[in-house]
């Protein structure tokens, strides 16, 4: 069974993460490859399988060309 983190609060990051990946026409490869990590990496951030710090969110943010608080 999958370990899955689904408050509210990360369902709503997760969700303005993907909404940013596909507004910027990207894939989960191309943002993998940008961060330096894999695919799957990417995907299990979307998924709700890995929790996402801050740290990282700022990478997501760059990538996007968002600021950090669109996501929080």
């Amino acid at each position: 069974m999958k370990s899955v983190i689904y408050t509210k609060k990360h369902k709503r990051i997760i969700k303005r993460l993907i909404q940013a990946r596909k507004k910027s026409g990207l894939t989960q490869k191309e943002v993998a490859k940008k961060l330096g990590r894999s695919q799957s990496y990417v995907s299990k951030i979307e998924s709700g399988q890995r929790i996402i710090d801050v740290i990282e969110l700022e990478k997501f943010a760059e990538i996007y060309k968002k600021k950090i608080d669109h996501f929080i």
